[in-house]
Order: C-alpha cells, then sequence, then structure tokens
C-alpha cells in the first residue's frame, strides 16, 4: 500500500512540474560552438601562425631549421639540426589549423546561407580575398619545403583523408592565379575585422599578394624562366611594396600569451638554445657589416662570436646570441620586406628580365637593408663606406653572387627564404657540416614527409615518391635547378 501511494505522490509531481520543463530552453546549446562563427576569430587564429612560422625557435622549430641550413644559425646545446638529425618534418599541423580556417572563411562567405551572416566581421569579398592571399602564402611556404604536396584536393575534411599530391610546378601556377584574382576581389565595403598583420588595409593587402607574386616568380629564374619573367612583370605593374612603411611585419606583444618565441627561449625558459653561427659573423666581420651589432648581442667578453658550426662543446655566455632588435618579448619579425623585393628586382634586371638598373637597386636594396635593421642608427655615411667594401661593391660579373649574398644577410631569420633563395641560386658558397647524422654530405634541399603520409596516405605517398624521387634531403623541389 506504500508503494503505491509514492508512485501515486511521483505522478502527480510529474504533471505538476511538466509544462515548466516542456521548454528546454539553451540547455542543448553548446556554447563554445556558435551557430555562426566568427570569421575574424579564425582569421586572427590563422594569423597567429603567420608568427609561429617565422618567429619558432626549439627543437624541430619551422623556421629556425632552415636558418641552420644556409649557416646564418648553428645550436649551441643539441648539435643535431645543424648535422642534419631530423629528417622528416610534420605538415599536418598547417593544413588542419590555419589552412582549414582560411578554407572556412571562403566558404562561409561563399555559401548563400551563411555569407549574410559571415558579413558582420566584413564585407564578403573582402574576407575572401584576405583568405586566399594567406592560403596561397601557407601553401607556397609548404611546397618550398617538401616539393610535391597535398593541393587540389586537400581541405575538404572528412570528404577526403586521402588526398593526392600535386606537382610543385602545378601549385605554382595556381599561386600566381590565386594572389592575382585575390587582389582584384577586394571593394569598397567593411574591412575585414580581426586583421593583427594588416589592419584590413585592402591597398596593404593587394600591395602584400603583389609583392609575394614578384618573389615567387623570381624562384622560377631556372626551372620555367619563362613563365617567371611573365608574372614578375605582372606583379610591378600591378604594384608591389615600394617603401619600408610596406613592410610586411609580424607584431608580437608584451605578454607571455603572445610573446616572441625567441624572447621565450632566452628569457622565459633560460634554454639558449641557438646562436649565430660562426659563418654568418665571420662574414660580417670581414666585410665590416654596420648590421652586425643589431643582429647579434655581444658574449660575456663583450664581443662578437658565433657558435662553431655543427661542431660543439661552447657555451652559451661565450656565444652572440640573436641581438636585441629581434628578442625582445614585442619584437616584430619580417614577412616580406621593402629590401626584399629590391633585391628581387636588381636579380631580375641583371638577368635581363626587366629594364631596371641591377646596380642602383642592388644599393637601394642594401640601403632598405642597414635602415631597417639599424634603424635609428644608419646613416648614409655607413652606406657608403659599406658599398665601397671591394666584396659588397657591385661588379656586372659577379651580379648574382653579390646580390644574393647581400640577400642572405638581410633574410636574417627569415629561414626558409634564405633556404629557399640559397637553393635557387648556390650564393654564398658554404660548406656542409663536417659529419652528418642524416647519413648524405651535403647540406639538405628538402624536407622529407610527415611519416603519417606513409601510414594513412599510403597509394598517394607511393606515387609522389615515383613521381618526384626519394623522400629524403637530396631530392631536389622542383623549382631548385643545379
Amino acid at each position: 500500500m506504500k508503494k503505491c501511494w509514492q508512485l501515486a505522490v511521483m505522478a502527480l509531481l510529474l504533471l505538476t512540474i511538466a509544462p515548466g520543463c516542456s521548454d528546454f530552453g539553451n540547455v542543448n546549446i553548446n556554447p563554445n560552438n556558435p551557430s555562426t562563427p566568427s570569421t575574424a576569430g579564425l582569421l586572427t587564429g590563422a594569423l597567429r601562425n603567420v608568427g609561429i612560422i617565422n618567429a619558432q625557435v626549439g627543437p624541430g622549430g619551422a623556421n629556425i631549421v632552415p636558418a641552420m641550413y644556409v649557416q646564418q644559425f648553428g645550436d649551441v646545446i643539441y648539435i643535431e639540426d645543424s648535422k642534419y638529425k631530423t629528417i622528416n618534418f610534420n605538415y599536418n599541423g598547417w593544413y588542419a589549423g590555419p589552412l582549414i580556417n582560411l578554407q572556412h572563411i571562403i566558404e562561409l562567405n561563399t555559401d548563400e546561407k551563411t555569407k549574410i551572416n559571415a558579413s558582420t566581421f566584413g564585407s564578403n569579398a573582402n574576407q575572401i580575398a584576405i583568405a586566399r592571399i594567406l592560403r596561397a602564402y601557407f601553401f607556397q611556404w609548404i611546397t618550398d619545403r617538401w616539393g610535391d604536396i597535398p593541393y587540389s584536393e586537400a581541405l575538404k575534411g572528412d570528404a577526403d583523408f586521402t588526398p593526392a599530391f600535386d606537382k610543385q610546378e602545378t601549385i605554382y601556377t595556381d599561386l600566381f592565379k590565386e594572389w592575382k584574382e585575390a587582389a582584384a576581389q577586394f571593394d569598397d565595403g567593411k574591412a575585414f575585422q580581426g586583421d593583427i598583420l594588416l589592419n584590413g588595409s585592402s591597398a596593404k593587402w593587394k600591395k602584400f599578394a603583389n609583392s609575394l607574386r614578384l618573389i615567387a616568380a623570381l624562384r622560377l629564374s631556372k626551372a620555367k624562366p619563362d613563365l617567371g619573367k611573365k608574372e614578375f612583370q605582372a606583379a610591378l605593374d600591378d604594384g608591389i611594396i615600394s617603401s619600408a612603411a610596406d613592410n610586411v611585419q609580424y607584431k608580437f606583444l608584451s605578454e607571455s600569451t603572445n610573446e616572441n618565441p625567441i624572447y621565450t627561449n632566452y628569457v622565459v625558459s633560460n634554454r639558449k638554445d641557438y646562436a649565430l653561427s660562426d659563418v654568418f659573423v665571420n662574414y660580417l666581420k670581414k666585410v665590416s657589416d654596420p648590421r652586425l651589432p643589431y643582429l647579434a648581442a655581444k658574449n660575456i667578453s663583450g664581443e662578437y662570436v658565433g657558435v662553431p658550426y655543427a661542431v660543439g662543446g661552447a657555451k652559451a655566455q661565450d656565444l652572440s646570441l640573436i641581438g636585441p632588435v629581434l628578442s625582445q618579448q614585442n619584437s616584430a619579425v619580417n614577412i616580406i620586406t621593402y629590401s626584399q623585393v629590391l633585391f628581387a628586382q636588381a636579380e631580375a634586371a641583371a638577368l635581363g628580365w626587366t629594364n631596371g638598373n641591377a646596380k642602383a637597386l642592388y644599393e637601394s636594396a642594401i640601403e632598405a637593408s642597414l635602415q631597417q635593421w639599424m634603424g635609428n642608427g644608419y646613416t648614409e655615411g655607413a652606406l657608403k663606406s659599406y658599398l665601397a667594401q671591394p666584396d659588397v661593391a657591385y661588379t656586372a660579373n659577379t651580379a648574382i653572387e653579390r646580390i644574393s649574398t647581400q640577400r642572405w644577410i638581410a633574410l636574417f631569420f627569415q629561414g626558409t627564404e634564405a633556404w629557399s633563395e640559397w637553393r635557387r641560386t648556390g650564393f654564398p658558397v658554404l660548406k656542409p657540416a663536417a659529419t652528418t647524422l642524416n647519413g648524405g654530405t651535403e647540406i639538405p634541399r628538402r624536407l622529407a614527409y610527415p611519416v603519417t603520409e606513409n601510414n594513412i596516405n599510403h597509394d598517394n605517398y607511393q606515387a609522389v615518391l615515383s613521381s618526384q624521387g626519394k623522400d629524403d634531403h637530396y631530392t631536389r623541389v622542383w623549382w631548385d635547378k643545379p
């Protein structure tokens, strides 16, 4: 009897509270998965990765390893990457991170069901244009390091977990198209919010896209010079970076959540994994380069001393670490600069691609680099004295070597760019590590694919080996010709 009474009470309670429970309101809404994604947030996240690939340090760092290949740096603690120990590098995070974010921005601003809500963060056209420019930027960074990569079948999510590899030549052709079309796609509508790189300025984004085209076009100087010449002139005509005010830099903050990784390594972690190499420091000394005090810090004895490249045995306190221009908590890193595009124009003129004055452009490029690194310490006297150095003065018969060597200095800590230009031109002439840990005897010319490609994308991985060549440090990418 007691049990029946309890059941009756429970039934009465359910009837009493049922009307109030018929609507569960927001209970089933996940606040961390909004129905209207913030494209501004997606853009900011992608741009944070622009800073990472241009400043990351630490074992297996995205930028420091190629910078060691071209001997701007050497390792201090673990003498491994200057001896080429790491062979396979992982690019999966770039696909699953910034690239898929940018792809999502494009889709949200294209789909009729979502484009109206997406326009809250900027006009649909402006959002798509910036996303396309950045997507092409990341893809070029990846293909320059690995060669043939997943491209046309990539970024499809669960629709395709095993994308095929596109040839680098095909990728480059499409990158030119992407940058050109994206630059022409901007409208007069609302600027894209969340742009922590260029503050939504369509004029700056257009110059950035055209300057990327310019640099990419020159990369074809040996592989496909006719196309390179055509694209180079087209980029010039469309308008490129034309002063230091146009320099594209990623600006870190004076806070731990977005601080310069060099500062994290040197100060926060107190590791000091890397220092300038003796190859780099000794060359700057040889030519009395006025940038040395800005690129390098003095050691404990008040001297500039590079770490013996790929040797080891030195203590950090006895070496020149990265200088204060780059090692402060909020130090900016360079993405593309006026000096870089001037060096490209100087080389193009020396190759006969343009009617420019190669000597004048070369000297202007050096001037822009000195001003960039020296800041208020720059003087015209310093420039004049530097240009008078026998190993710096422009000569027609050594034009490519002089331009390339000076670009090697100007691209300090732009590791992948410096490595790409060295691979393409062969200058400056560098000696490989005396002893290596990768089984080879030469400086690496590409990175091997992540091991996951063979594990989960086996058929396409085997196909790219048949097409491109052995998956090691020494199979040249398409544009890297002897």
